[in-house]
């Protein structure tokens, strides 16, 4: 292909609403003319939505005969802005891997560049947990996002840096509603006149009851902070306020009155609607269960044990059995182990008193799973890894044979999975989060607290997915101050979220998002009747990724 029309080229592109990237011109096609380029993208691009930039690596990519483009173009090209700042060099690699997975050597690339990305040396021994994709028809796994970012020392302006960064990222989630078009910096509102309609995004820093049970709120963003007032005879809004959290980012428009806003309308940086009801064209099943607690004396072995075999077809009844063949992954969402040292007096609740010994353990049982089933698995509060979230994948120190495992892959907590994606199907996006914020909220907000969250955990997962964030509050839980991004930030909607530590199966769905929360493996401690906790034991919930049915499996009995 020749470019002595680029000038023309670009103009055409203009008129279909496209911007052409510098880069464009810079590599040859000489399998394209003109007219094919001008006729591939509206071949390739079918959806209502479509990329504002056209770059030399998408047009790569659309060039490919088997690849049928279907993507969120948004967060695509979020992810490129991301990767020329060199702030996330794997969310943008890994939207093109996605679109290219059409041959078996394309996934091997693919497995070889992830594990780069996310700082794993790439040799054979260090790949054990992750394979290539064999067939078109065989599970596949991508890690989209698993913090592994090595531990430094942290100083006050880090923490700066990490709400700075949480602040920008949810402010671009709230400038998609239209009511917050006209945004205007927090210093600019003090040159507004009088009961001027105003309307501003910031991070809430205060809130409090006025002695005339009215909210008052101190919101705060890069410039200077501001009070807002919400009236208690404003039942709608005042109903959201009650639900403010410190530390979360909303949006706010209302009068400015006095160099302070009197509230008319709240708004979160919500999931509006949630992603497309996918559905794949197979019957494929994942599993998900988590806080096994192997250690304990009050670990369920013979149930889980019941469990394995039922995986392997050695259990159950015949329909439960066919059922158990297509089970493709198994998501394990925590405390694989009961640890050591977790709370006082421990030591007397333990069978076995070694972490090390207990992953051995916890290795033996999951080795018993057959091998074509991915298992997936985060740590949680109970591993053998810093209290601190995001949590790295598990310490090899400590954890060691659990990465000889050759169909496991190690992720962080939280983490961003995709599953079975493959040329004509984009997958099954996972997050996720063990919940070590959930008793925070539970114990805070009175909406979760009277709605007896602990045995029925979807309210507070819906409570996050609306806040945009896993644990927006500074005391919820321990974190660290990442200067790059916010990890904890629900940037990207996913399809499923699914978490653990409350120990109860709990299913719901929010705006498309499917909401899952796991049972245990683990009997009821004390500490859980001390505070009110009431275990929900052996069972396993089962997605259909065909049906987007959920099944529960009680291996009590």
């Amino acid at each position: 292909m020749t470019y002595e029309n680029n000038q023309e080229i670009v103009k055409y592109f203009l008129k279909q609403g496209y911007l052409i990237s510098p880069d464009f011109f810079e590599k040859k096609h000489p399998d394209l003319n003109k007219e094919q380029l001008i006729g591939l993208i509206p071949k390739k691009i079918k959806s209502t939505e479509k990329p504002t930039v056209l770059n030399n690596d998408l047009i790569s990519v659309l060039k490919e005969d088997s690849v049928i483009i279907d993507i969120n173009w948004g967060e695509f090209e979020k992810s490129r802005v991301l990767f020329e700042k060199d702030k996330n060099q794997i969310l943008y690699k890994t939207f093109l891997d996605i679109l290219k997975l059409n041959t078996e050597k394309n996934k091997k690339e693919i497995v070889k560049l992830l594990l780069k990305d996310i700082g794993k040396p790439t040799t054979e021994a260090d790949t054990i947990g992750i394979e290539e994709e064999k067939t078109a028809d065989e599970s596949n796994v991508i890690i989209i996002k698993s913090y592994n970012n090595p531990s430094k020392k942290r100083d006050p302006q880090d923490f700066v840096s990490y709400y700075n960064n949480r602040y920008e990222s949810i402010k671009k989630i709230l400038l998609n509603r239209i009511e917050l078009q006209n945004t205007v910096s927090i210093n600019r509102l003090f040159n507004k006149n009088n009961r001027e309609e105003v309307s501003i995004i910031g991070i809430v820093s205060d809130k409090m009851v006025s002695k005339n049970d009215n909210i008052l709120l101190v919101v705060e963003d890069l410039t200077g902070y501001i009070s807002v007032l919400v009236n208690k005879n404003k039942k709608d809004i005042y109903d959201k306020a009650t639900n403010i959290t410190l530390d979360e980012v909303i949006g706010i428009t209302g009068l400015i009155n006095n160099r302070m806003i009197f509230a008319n309308n709240l708004f979160f940086p919500d999931v509006i609607f949630g992603s497309k009801q996918k559905k794949y064209d197979k019957e494929v099943y994942i599993a998900f269960i988590s806080d096994i607690h192997v250690g304990s004396k009050l670990f369920l072995k013979e149930q889980f044990l019941r469990f394995i075999n039922w995986l392997n077809g050695e259990y159950g009844s015949i329909q439960q059995r066919r059922i158990s063949k297509i089970v493709k992954y198994l998501f394990i969402v925590g405390d694989l182990v009961d640890g050591v040292g977790i709370y006082p007096g421990q030591e007397n609740e333990l069978e076995i008193t070694d972490v090390i010994e207990q992953y051995k353990e916890c290795t033996k049982l999951l080795n018993m799973i057959r091998k074509d089933i991915k298992i997936i698995a985060c740590g949680g509060q109970h591993d053998a890894l810093r209290l601190s979230e995001p949590q790295p994948p598990f310490d090899k120190i400590y954890a060691k044979d659990l990465y000889n495992l050759p169909n496991l892959i190690a992720v962080s907590n939280p983490a961003l999975i995709n599953v079975n994606s493959t040329k004509d199907f984009e997958g099954f996006n996972i997050l996720m989060y063990h919940g070590a914020s959930f008793h925070y909220y539970i114990a805070n907000i009175d909406s979760l607290r009277f709605s007896d969250s602990y045995n029925n955990p979807h309210y507070v997962v819906h409570y996050l997915i609306q806040k945009r964030h896993l644990a927006p509050t500074h005391s919820s839980t321990v974190y660290v101050p990442d200067i790059n991004e916010d990890p904890l930030v629900i940037d990207k909607v996913p399809d499923i979220m699914v978490c653990g530590d409350m120990h109860r199966s709990d299913i719901s769905q929010y705006n498309n998002i499917i909401t899952i929360n796991c049972s245990c493996w683990q009997a009821k401690t004390d500490f859980q009747e001390k505070i009110g906790n009431n275990p929900d034991p052996a069972k396993v919930l089962l997605f259909n990724l065909k049906t987007r049915e959920i099944k529960i499996l009680n291996f009590n009995d």
